[in-house]
C-alpha cells in the first residue's frame, strides 16, 4: 500500500476573469503540480485558484509572476487529490466518457467510458490538454487504426486506457513517477483492460522496454513545453515513418516553438486543437 507523500498547497483568490490565466502559470512554474483547481461561485465576481504540490512551492516566484500575494502551507496527511477530484462532474471528449466511482450510474450509452481515479496522478480528462488528446485520438480513430503506441508522461494512464480501448491493441504507458505508474496500473484494472496496458516507471525514452517497442506508429505525449522540445530528437526517433505525435501540456504561444524543434527531424504539423490558452497538436512523419 502506497503512503501519501506530504502534499503543499499554492493558493490565491482573484478576479474570476484572471482565474485561468493564474491556472495557467501554476501549471508551469516549477515546481510541476500535482493539479490545479479552480473554485468560483456563479454570482460572485472572485474565484479562487489551488494548486497541490508534493515539493514546496516558491511563494515568492509565484508571487512575482501573477503580480499578486500567493499563500503557500503544507496540508494534513490526507488524499487531497482524490478528495478534490469528487466533486468533479464527468466529462465528454469525442467518443469518450471520463468518469469516477462517484459518476458510475451517469455513463450515457453510445460512449467509450473511461472509469478514471486520480489518486496521487495528473489527468481525469477535466484539464483542457487532457480533453484535447482525447479529441484527437477520436478524431484519428476515424481513419486509422494504431498497432505500436506509447503514452509517454501517461499520469493517471488515462490516454494509454484510451487508446487501448480504441484499437484492441497493446499500449505501453511510461511516467518518470513511480506512483502515476501505480495508479495507471489500478486505472487500468478499473477498466478491465489491464492486459493490453504496459506501465513502465522510465525518465523519457530511457527504458529498455520502450526501445524494444519501437518504432511507435502513435505517440502520445501530454506533458509540458520544456520537455517536449528537450525530448524531441528521442521522440522523433523512436516514431515510425507514416507515424503520428499528439504532444500536449502546452499553450497556444508555445506552439511554433515546439513545432520548430520537430520539424528539423522532418516531422509536419498535420492538425492543432485548442481549448482557450490550451492546445494539442497533432504531427505526422513522412512515410518511405
Amino acid at each position: 500500500m502506497t503512503t501519501n507523500p506530504p502534499l503543499w498547497k499554492a493558493t490565491i483568490t482573484l478576479a474570476k476573469e484572471l482565474a485561468p490565466n493564474v491556472a495557467a502559470v501554476f501549471e508551469l512554474a516549477p515546481p510541476t503540480p500535482q493539479a490545479v483547481l479552480i473554485h468560483e461561485e456563479p454570482f460572485k465576481p472572485d474565484a479562487t485558484v489551488e494548486a497541490l504540490y508534493t515539493a514546496p512551492p516558491d511563494a515568492d516566484l509565484l508571487s512575482r509572476l501573477i503580480g499578486q500575494t500567493v499563500s503557500c502551507a503544507p496540508l494534513p496527511d490526507q488524499d487531497w487529490i482524490r478528495l478534490s477530484q469528487e466533486g468533479l462532474a464527468p466529462v465528454r471528449a469525442g467518443r469518450f466518457f471520463v468518469y469516477g466511482a462517484h459518476d458510475a450510474g451517469e455513463v450515457p450509452g453510445g460512449v467509450i467510458p473511461l472509469k478514471i481515479e486520480a489518486g496521487m496522478a495528473f489527468g481525469t480528462g477535466h484539464h483542457e490538454t487532457t480533453s484535447l488528446c482525447l479529441l484527437a485520438l477520436s478524431d484519428l480513430a476515424k481513419s486509422r487504426r494504431f498497432s505500436r503506441v506509447l503514452d509517454l508522461g501517461c499520469g493517471t494512464g488515462l490516454l494509454a486506457i484510451a487508446a487501448a480501448k480504441l484499437w484492441r491493441r497493446r499500449v505501453i504507458a511510461s511516467d518518470i513517477d513511480a506512483v502515476a505508474i501505480e495508479v495507471t496500473n489500478d486505472n487500468a484494472r478499473a477498466n478491465a483492460i489491464a492486459p493490453l496496458i504496459r506501465a513502465l516507471t522510465a525518465d523519457g525514452l530511457t527504458h529498455p522496454a520502450i526501445a524494444a517497442g519501437a518504432p511507435y506508429d502513435l505517440i502520445v505525449a501530454n506533458i509540458l513545453a520544456s520537455p517536449l522540445t528537450r525530448l524531441a530528437p528521442a521522440i522523433a526517433a523512436k516514431l515510425a515513418r507514416g507515424g503520428l505525435l499528439v504532444l500536449s501540456g502546452l499553450l497556444t504561444w508555445q506552439e511554433n516553438m515546439v513545432v520548430s524543434f520537430y520539424t528539423p527531424h522532418g516531422l509536419t504539423l498535420r492538425a492543432r486543437r485548442r481549448d482557450g490558452p490550451w492546445t494539442a497538436l497533432v504531427l505526422e512523419k513522412p512515410g518511405a
